[in-house]
């Protein structure tokens, strides 16, 4: 599972002097505003660099992608740039204030604002409305959730929706069975207490970024106003209560050690589920096949407890691509981003990985095809559709920041270095004075 969000002094105020120019050599000077690239129309010679992070079997997959699509179009090079999640944002961010960005990078909402709001990122629309980029057999709605301030920073590449990658085999040995899909998290933690008893635990860590959010939405709150400049919700006895759980785990040994997943790489390879040390891993349902095939051995893909999962889980683009501002090459770069979400062939070796393809059309030709851990990622996906809710805006400008502050804050309550109530009330202190700067 991914770890949170990388400790990143400065991605926000490198962005922005990014936003202000930079020392950027001439080759990288930003496209001007609606310039498609200097290929357009044209079989010269164009060079395209694309960003992405993911774990070993992500960067095959993709590096046979990128060459299915040299071969249909001989004038194309790709140069591919992959790391980790966490490496993947700190390689870009000095890339960012240089002003120079790989044409194509792979977004996560988290960032949207902080790329989208800074000018860094190219608006897709007009791609979209001039055909380069067909949309034709994607969702409004899908679309839409790659919108920032009323433009269009990302076409998703897929969809997902939270849950847990399991060990059946595991709870057996313990003496547990399979949850039910509206499981609670008594449950969980019941399960904790059998499994330590067998050498086991539950799983790393619950991403603080996204659990937390998820724990708010399933008590009819959220992590965010609706404007941006201050937190969702207004009673800190929901950070108490989660927190309190929280902290309990890990005291009685069913979480990972801080100073053990400190060391992790958050690829599937080093998760303790794919090791064998814990239940689950619990992350976004795109990556049950790579965790599944990392794991070689049976597992299962079920939701997340509630109660009230069904408020708390969403449907989610998994990742998006995004052409960035200072691409001279954007007309190319919209030309791949469509292949990618709409070749037939391409699909068949990315076979949802990054989520359930966007493309009705895609996602029916695949159907007849696809293995049967791929098949749980469809059928998941298509249950989460009938049993969730909306999901949020985009994070707001400064969300980096305040997810950071959480990290930070979650990992004192854990060492106790702070209490969880005075962790709550600095949270909502530090926090909200970060979207503050939002209000106009």
């Amino acid at each position: 599972m991914k770890k949170a969000l990388p400790m990143l002094l400065s991605l926000s105020m490198v962005l922005t002097a990014a936003g202000c120019g930079g020392n950027a050599a001439s080759d990288k000077t930003p496209a001007m505003s609606g310039d498609t690239g200097s290929a357009v129309g044209s079989n010269e010679p164009v060079t395209l660099r694309i960003a992405w992070w993911g774990g070993q079997a992500r960067h095959d997959y993709t590096l046979k992608v990128i060459d299915l699509y040299q071969q249909k179009h001989p004038n194309v090079k790709i140069e591919a740039e992959y790391a980790s999640f966490d490496d993947y944002w700190k390689k870009l961010a000095p890339q960012a204030a240089a002003n120079g960005l790989p044409d194509i990078i792979q977004m996560d909402m988290s960032y949207i604002s902080q790329f989208g709001g800074r000018g860094q990122l190219e608006d897709l629309r007009p791609y979209t409305t001039n055909g380069t980029l067909n949309v034709s057999d994607v969702s409004a709605n899908t679309l839409k959730s790659g919108e920032y301030d009323g433009k269009l920073y990302q076409i998703p590449l897929g969809v997902n929706a939270l849950g847990a990658t399991v060990d059946p085999d595991m709870l057996a040995k313990a003496g547990a069975s399979m949850p039910a899909k509206d499981w609670t998290w008594d449950d969980l933690e019941a399960l904790g207490a059998k499994l330590k008893g067998n050498g086991k635990i539950l799983m790393d860590y619950l991403r603080y970024d996204v659990f937390f959010p998820y724990y708010l939405r399933t008590q009819d709150q959220k992590m965010y106003a609706a404007d941006g400049t201050s937190l969702g919700y207004t009673d800190d006895k929901l950070f108490i209560d989660y927190y309190k759980r929280y902290q309990k785990w890990y005291d009685a040994g069913y979480l990972l050690s801080l100073d053990k997943l400190a060391q992790k790489k958050s690829t599937p390879e080093d998760d303790e589920m794919v090791l064998g040390n814990a239940f689950g891993s619990f992350a976004w349902s795109n990556q049950y096949v790579a965790w599944s095939a990392a794991a070689k051995r049976n597992t299962e893909l079920i939701p997340i407890p509630g109660p009230n999962g069904n408020k708390g889980l969403f449907l989610k683009p998994s990742m998006g691509f995004s052409i960035t501002k200072n691409s001279k090459q954007k007309e190319e770069a919209a030309k791949f981003i469509d292949f990618f979400i709409n070749d037939i062939d391409a699909n068949n070796i990315i076979k949802g990985e990054r989520g359930v393809p966007i493309s009705s059309k895609v996602k029916d030709a695949l159907k007849p095809t696809l293995s049967p851990s791929d098949a749980k990622v469809f059928d998941y996906v298509a249950w989460a559709e009938k049993n969730s809710s909306p999901m949020d805006p985009p994070n707001p400008v400064g969300s980096v920041e305040v997810e950071k502050l959480l990290k930070d804050l979650s990992e004192q309550i854990l060492y106790k270095k702070i209490s969880i109530e005075d962790a709550a009330a600095k949270f909502r202190k530090d926090a909200n004075a970060i979207l503050a700067k939002n209000k106009k």
